[in-house]
């Protein structure tokens, strides 16, 4: 991607229509780049929706798809490892037929488990994932979500390390969760560097250059994320992340999750162009 956009989490608030047409048009008038369609609660979008998104795609702005919260691909139950599957598909599916740049899921629990062996059963599903989606010529990018709770798998190494094993996988770095998931660390200028280094070297410049990053507000306790905040209202150290994204020269999609998606996004968007 040329420069580094700022999405919001879903159509914007202030839409006088919740609906795709109205969402693109206040995201213009507020000088935002984007959203990420959310199918949280299932993939679902008009042949009408679908056709205003990839307009929309055309017109430049980035569109981006969170998957299903019902995923874990590493249940007990073989059927919902299969249905966890099938959702992170039909997210990809649903991203190529809009022009999406990329997806983004949460991908599974440790469910007690020693944490080798969810990387070892996160990657045979993987390889079956990346293999249906190269099958059907759809070159979207797949990037699990790093979690806010310790008993997510999820953490930025882990998702740095499956990306290393796949083309066409890379991170999707919440920076709050990250926050969240450490008790408050992971919020300062050479703590965020950190990320963009093992990312770089890891995956390499291209990784950099094609980014997608979730950035909120959170409240969290020793158990890691209880809930999205506004960000002056936290302590989410976002002037100094967004001083790293320029360090590193940082391009791609930021996702805002805030409660007040499109007030924090031009907050970040801002702060960012002022830098």
């Amino acid at each position: 991607m040329d420069t580094l956009k700022f999405l919001t989490a879903g159509i914007p608030l202030s839409a006088e229509k919740q609906g795709y047409k109205a969402g693109f048009e206040t995201l213009k008038k507020l000088n935002l780049d984007g959203l990420e369609a959310e199918f949280v609660h299932g993939v679902r979008i008009s042949e009408e929706g679908t056709n205003i998104v990839k307009q929309a795609v055309s017109d430049g702005f980035t569109v981006t798809c969170h998957g299903p919260y019902y995923i874990n691909l590493n249940a007990k139950e073989p059927e919902k490892i299969e249905a966890s599957v099938n959702r992170i598909l039909e997210t990809a599916r649903a991203a190529k037929k809009i022009n999406a740049y990329s997806i983004t899921f949460h991908a599974a629990f440790y469910m007690g488990n020693d944490k080798d062996v969810v990387f070892d059963r996160v990657v045979k599903q993987f390889e079956t994932i990346m293999s249906v989606l190269k099958e059907e010529d759809n070159n979207v990018f797949v990037r699990p979500e790093t979690t806010g709770k310790g008993t997510q798998w999820g953490t930025y190494e882990e998702i740095v390390k499956l990306s290393k094993l796949f083309d066409n996988v890379l991170p999707c770095v919440d920076f709050s969760h990250v926050h969240a998931r450490t008790g408050g660390k992971y919020n300062t200028y050479d703590e965020f560097c950190k990320i963009f280094e093992l990312i770089g070297n890891t995956l390499g410049d291209f990784a950099l250059q094609n980014f997608h990053a979730h950035i909120a507000g959170i409240e969290y306790s020793s158990k890691g994320e209880k809930k999205h905040l506004i960000l002056e209202e936290s302590d989410m150290n976002y002037k100094d992340l967004l001083k790293a994204f320029k360090a590193f020269n940082v391009k791609g999609a930021v996702v805002c999750e805030s409660p007040n998606i499109e007030d924090d996004a031009q907050l970040l968007k801002q702060y960012y162009l002022s830098l």
